[in-house]
């Protein structure tokens, strides 16, 4: 059976049929849909070499969705059929980029040939920009693994649309290095790649920080500052750990996916987007949305496509080939590369990289700087290796992050479960604040050797403030430290 895919796109399912056998026998896989809700579903999760579509569907026209079909895949050859057989209707089918208009009733092998031609000329374009395109070796991306072949299968779609994407994965997977992949090999490459992180913003700085704001919109606003999605006008904005925003910042950045446009903070005039949007998130966001913390609407505008970024774990067998490379990148010019002795490569891929690909890049940079022995041994790696581990650490779970917010995460979630199936008892926001109050103005105090002035001031509390807390918690404070 050919690889090659045709959707086929008709609300009579005899007609459906009809030409769903003719295609499979000229050696194609079919995909025959009722409607333009699966049509798209199909389209945008990249599915399909060619779509053949009827104009009148149960659910509205095909020419009101082929302009968003040539934005999304705009290498994707579109035949258009109908039993309307009007001047007008081939003309439509022409201004929205249709590789061909048939009026039904029409041969079957006509329409096999125009499929073989459309695909032929697809395949001819393919060619060309293969050619050129960078070579493997300027690729970001180091791995041959199952895992990564999916995650390459999956950018081949994207590369040349404008789908919105929703990247997920633990910290340090290469989350960000994929983003400016799809930016960088894309049709918007000659336009800016923006990358914003949600974690390292105040919260209260994020719309400013997105929308941009006018003189005195805010204490501080001393002038009109652009924001991130007007930096990224013409190309790519890279939202890093959305489930990080607050949720009054999601309304907003919903309403400005909704509708295509934006006002500065403080200001009054319209402002359209031209942007591509990339997400990337580590956390749970299914879990997120059931907890109330993120929009379930905002979701689905930005999960149009997911992708998915494999722990480093999960794909040990690209260890070998990511240590040489970070090997190659760290090494100086005209210095000989570090190699690995292969009993080195079994001890690096047998570790289990809590900190995945950015773990191992650090590692590997440690080597090329700390060691002179053009080889790395064994022992080498075993001696850095259990440095690491011997470090003191939060939590020891692969699984899990030493992130603050996330550790409050797994502690709500769990008094939410012993509780069942009742609740925890009332008063819980203050008890919550408490536990991570008193830690932090021990600790902080206890290294500001007592002096509350200096506590005051990293803490950025008042000084009042801070002796009123010291005294609510019972905390005693002296010049050697401080207990309880």
């Amino acid at each position: 059976m050919s690889e090659r895919t045709i959707l086929v796109a008709d609300d009579d399912a005899s007609i459906r049929m009809v030409l769903s056998q003719a295609l499979t026998r000229a050696d194609y896989e079919v995909f025959p849909m009722s409607n333009l809700s699966t049509m798209w579903n199909h389209i945008a999760r990249g599915d399909g070499d060619l779509l053949i579509t009827d104009v009148m569907m149960p659910d509205g026209s095909a020419f009101d969705l082929l302009p968003r079909i040539k934005k999304a895949r705009p290498d994707l050859p579109i035949i258009v059929m109908s039993a309307q057989n009007t001047f007008m209707t081939a003309v439509r089918a022409s201004e929205a980029g249709a590789f061909e208009y048939l009026p039904k009733p029409f041969d079957l092998g006509e329409l096999t040939s125009t499929v073989a031609k459309a695909l032929a000329e697809r395949d001819s374009q393919k060619k060309k920009d293969l050619a050129a395109a960078p070579n493997d070796e300027e690729m970001p991306l180091v791995g041959r693994s199952g895992p990564m072949q999916e995650v390459y299968r999956t950018m081949a779609r994207l590369i040349q649309t404008d789908l919105t994407v929703m990247i997920s994965g633990e910290s340090g997977t290469g989350k960000e290095v994929v983003a400016r992949a799809l930016h960088d090999f894309g049709k918007r490459k000659g336009g800016p790649f923006n990358a914003i992180n949600m974690a390292a913003i105040p919260q209260d700085l994020i719309e400013s920080e997105l929308f941009g704001h006018e003189k005195g919109a805010f204490t501080g606003a001393h002038g009109r500052s652009i924001g991130h999605f007007e930096r990224a006008a013409g190309g790519t904005l890279f939202l890093d750990e959305i489930g990080d925003m607050p949720m009054a910042a999601q309304t907003r950045l919903l309403r400005v996916l909704q509708e295509g446009e934006f006002t500065r903070v403080g200001g009054r005039d319209t402002i359209e987007t031209d942007v591509r949007i990339v997400a990337a998130t580590h956390r749970d966001l299914h879990q997120m949305i059931r907890q109330g913390l993120f929009r379930e609407d905002l979701f689905y505008r930005l999960n149009v496509v997911q992708l998915h970024m494999p722990a480093l774990r999960e794909r040990a067998d690209d260890v070998a080939d990511l240590a040489q490379h970070f090997a190659q990148k760290f090494t100086p010019d005209g210095e000989p590369v570090k190699a690995f002795e292969k009993s080195a490569l079994d001890l690096l891929r047998q570790h289990n990289w809590p900190g995945n690909v950015r773990e191992l890049e650090n590692l590997v940079q440690r080597f090329v700087a700390l060691y002179p022995d053009e080889v790395i041994s064994a022992e080498t790696v075993r001696q850095e290796l259990s440095v690491g581990e011997a470090a003191p650490q939060l939590n020891n779970s692969p699984a899990q992050s030493d992130d603050l917010g996330e550790m409050v995460e797994r502690h709500l979630l769990s008094l939410f479960a012993k509780a069942q199936p009742e609740l925890p008892a009332n008063g819980l926001y203050q008890r919550i604040i408490d536990e991570i109050e008193v830690p932090l103005l021990e600790i902080t105090l206890n290294n500001c050797n007592g002096n509350q002035i200096r506590a005051s001031e990293l803490l950025g509390l008042n000084r009042n403030t801070l002796r009123k807390k010291i005294q609510a918690h019972h905390i005693h404070v002296n010049k050697q430290g401080n207990g309880r």
